[in-house]
């Protein structure tokens, strides 16, 4: 019965532990980009996304979920999705346009806690199978994966426009995370179901693809899923309106 208890404590502390390895990710990427290390900052932020995405899974896969889980989760969130991408934007591009540069960085923060706090008490209200609003994990990928791309590919950093760029994609990352849009959450998908032979080859494709040019390929489906809410939005604006009113 004790070794019983024992296991089931060393299960338990198994999801907190991938919680842990996500915010030690942010941390790390505040410090790279502190130490002009953009690149490695920008991978740290990835690194922390697909730690995220596991440890709901690995709790839901166990049993065991719990208010502490929840609320580490989000707090590892906020760090790793909300302060560091700010963080290493204002640090490689940003601090060039003065206090735009550092009101940019802080919509985006203030969108990521936003955006946390409304998730943390909509749970079980909302539809499961859309986001309400950009998730943070995929805002940061729009901005960590424009660094990435830009350092990976030696873009001209100093050139005029570029800063206003980096601008108006932190904006529109923070101001997404707290819009309606509706995007797609694929937690439909289980991990413990069983799935035909071509779904596994598709998954083999999509790291082949993936692997060709990780920067480029990243950044293009977070922008394609980064628009992807608005496009739907717009989709289910337009069809409500053709829509006979109900009296």
């Amino acid at each position: 019965m004790k070794d019983l208890e024992h296991r089931h404590r060393g299960i338990y502390l198994l999801p907190n532990a991938f919680t842990t390895a996500a915010l030690f990710a942010g941390f790390y990427a505040i410090v790279q980009a502190m130490n002009d290390r953009f690149e490695a900052a920008a991978i740290a932020i990835f690194v922390a996304m697909v730690l995220d995405g596991m440890d709901g899974r690995v709790a839901r896969l166990t049993n065991t979920q719990s208010a502490f889980g929840e609320q580490y989760d989000s707090l590892s969130d906020m760090t790793s999705f909300g302060v560091a991408p700010a963080l290493v934007m204002y640090e490689w591009i940003l601090t060039g346009l003065g206090r735009w540069g550092w009101l940019a960085a802080f919509i985006y923060v203030a969108g990521a806690a936003l955006r946390l706090a409304r998730f943390n008490i909509n749970v079980g209200v909302v539809d499961k199978r859309f986001f309400q609003g950009l998730p943070s994990p995929a805002a940061a990928a729009l901005v960590a994966g424009f660094v990435w791309l830009a350092v990976d590919n030696k873009l001209p950093i100093r050139e005029l426009w570029m800063p206003w760029v980096a601008f108006g994609l932190t904006v529109y990352a923070g101001v997404s995370m707290v819009s309606n849009a509706p995007f797609f959450s694929g937690k439909s998908f289980a991990l413990g179901r069983s799935v035909p032979f071509w779904t596994i080859l598709l998954v083999v494709l999509a790291f082949v693809f993936i692997s060709s040019d990780p920067p480029i390929v990243l950044f293009a489906l977070f922008v394609i899923y980064g628009l992807s809410g608005y496009v739907m939005w717009g989709m289910k604006w337009k069809k409500s309106r053709k829509s006979p009113s109900t009296l």
